[in-house]
């Protein structure tokens, strides 16, 4: 494939520009680098790329600016690929970018890319329509599905209970909250460890880890 046209979403200034000199290092060319996500959309719709090399966590709040301008970039130009970049792992929004199956996109960790060729291999797969995934990505979006999944199974009653458990409520405050047995506490709290694939353990405290579930 001939040289890459290239967008850079990062905040750090060295980190833009080395990724810059790396990649005209290798004949590609950054058409433009914005150091907000704000400014993505604007130079992509400006420079036509083949690809955006984008950060997740970004101006103002640094939280999760960069993958939600990343999901927007894939919805309206869906021609130019987009690798996530960063050493921040957002399974909440990442299912989102990565849906349906579709070429030209992928998600690498900063600190696993150990090899230079790699990485310029993985930008190009993206530019033409491949993938590109670190297995940790992948590996923490399963577990993210399959969180998901199991608390789907959960009846709306026990979804209740496991909400009031997250608040701190007692079995017995639980049920007076529901106005209903303590018993019936009970039995639904042993459904839900059953569900959530809790089963019993001395080292691992179930109700903790319920609730984890729920707040994952």
């Amino acid at each position: 494939m001939s040289a890459l046209r290239v967008v850079i979403a990062e905040d750090s200034a060295i980190l833009r520009d080395g990724l810059a000199a790396l990649l005209a290092d290798h004949g590609h060319r950054v058409v433009a680098a914005v150091g907000a996500a704000s400014g993505l959309d604007d130079v992509v719709a400006q420079h036509n790329p083949d690809v955006a090399v984008v950060d997740v966590r970004m101006p103002p709040t640094f939280t999760d600016e960069g993958l939600l301008a990343a999901i927007e970039l894939r919805r309206k130009y869906p021609r130019t690929g987009v690798l996530v970049f960063s050493q921040w792992i957002e399974t909440r929004y990442a299912t989102e970018l990565l849906a349906n199956g579709a070429g030209g996109v992928g998600y690498l960790l900063k600190d696993r890319v150990a090899d230079v060729r790699e990485f310029v291999d993985a930008l190009m797969r993206v530019a033409t329509g491949g993938t590109a995934l670190d297995p940790e990505v992948v590996s923490q979006l399963m577990g993210a599905s399959r969180q998901q999944d199991s608390l789907a199974r959960l009846t709306p009653r026990e979804r209740e209970v496991l909400e009031l458990m997250a608040q701190g409520l007692s079995n017995s405050a639980i049920a007076a909250a529901l106005t209903v047995t303590e018993r019936a506490v009970e039995k639904h709290i042993g459904n839900i460890f059953t569900k959530l694939d809790l089963p019993p353990s001395e080292s691992q405290h179930r109700r903790v880890l319920a609730v984890l579930r729920l707040k994952g």
